[in-house]
This record gives structure tokens, C-alpha cells and sequence, in this order.
């Protein structure tokens, strides 16, 4: 099987990162529901990767479970700001390097914070984007801590 070589392949490679590519054939708009079905894994366990930015415009990432949703009061609480909301798709492309839909955490182009759902480290392996549409990778969840340094949130519903 062909592997692209991304950004984020790089990233973990260069982090010495545990992990196995997962190419499915992507669907616009299909999100995390698409790719668990097309590669045969549970939608918890597959990632979504969200860049969001404060009222004041600070950009950062949520990594939550592709079949939750991030609770933009508790996550604005968090931070001490009035609200949080997702960027734009062009926001969320100019902070990271990647297009929607193949939004990686790892390998962006800005370092942005990361905060990540706290019960997706009680899952013994993640699947999130590798850095393309049609591409996740296999990790366990622990690389995020290796790489990321995510500190860990509970803002799904």
C-alpha cells in the first residue's frame, strides 16, 4: 500500500511515534462516521481534530471522539475567554497547513495549543488524521502525550 508522505507522517516519524497508516476512500463531508465505517472501527475511536479560536481570536485544537461533540461553554470556560467557536475552514487551513477534512495535530504549521477529550486516553488505540483526506493513522494514545503535550479536557456531549 502507497503511504503518502505527509507533514504529519514526518512529524511522528521524526517523534519516533508507534503508528499505522489507514488510507479509506474520502468522502466530502463524510467525516469521522465515513472513515470508521470505511476502515471497520468504532467512531469513539476515531478523532477529529478541531481548530477553534477564542473571541479574541487565539487559535487552538480539540481532539474529541468523532461521535461527541465539543461543548463550546465548558471548553470557553476552560480558557477564561467569553466564547470559543470553530475557525473557518480558510482560518483553520492558514494556522494548520492542512485542508478540512485532513487536519492532522501533528505537524502544523503554527504551534497552536492542544486540548484533548480526557476518556480518549482510556481507549487502547486512537485513529486521527494523518495530515490528508482519506488518511488516518493507528496510534495509541500515548503518542499524544509524547508528541502533543495536549492537556487533557472533559468538554464532550
Amino acid at each position: 500500500m502507497d503511504i503518502p508522505v505527509t507533514t504529519a507522517i514526518r512529524a511522528l516519524r521524526a517523534g519516533n511515534a508507534a503508528f499505522t497508516p489507514c488510507v479509506y476512500d474520502y468522502v466530502e463531508h463524510g467525516g469521522t462516521d465515513r472513515a470508521a465505517h470505511e476502515l471497520g472501527v468504532g467512531e469513539h475511536e476515531t478523532v477529529k481534530t478541531i481548530v477553534m479560536e477564542t473571541d479574541a481570536k487565539k487559535p487552538f485544537i480539540v481532539l474529541m471522539h468523532g461521535d461527541r461533540e465539543i461543548s463550546t461553554k465548558q471548553m470557553a470556560r476552560l480558557l477564561g475567554v467569553k466564547s470559543v467557536a470553530p475557525c473557518s475552514p480558510e482560518s483553520a487551513t492558514r494556522h494548520t497547513g492542512y485542508l478540512v477534512g485532513g487536519i492532522s495535530p501533528f505537524g502544523t504549521r503554527k504551534q497552536l495549543p492542544v486540548y484533548a477529550e480526557e476518556s480518549l486516553f482510556d481507549l487502547p488505540h486512537l485513529y486521527i488524521n494523518g495530515g490528508r483526506r482519506g488518511l488516518l493513522v493507528q496510534i495509541a494514545p500515548d503518542v499524544l502525550d509524547q508528541l502533543l503535550h495536549p492537556q487533557r479536557v472533559q468538554v464532550a456531549i
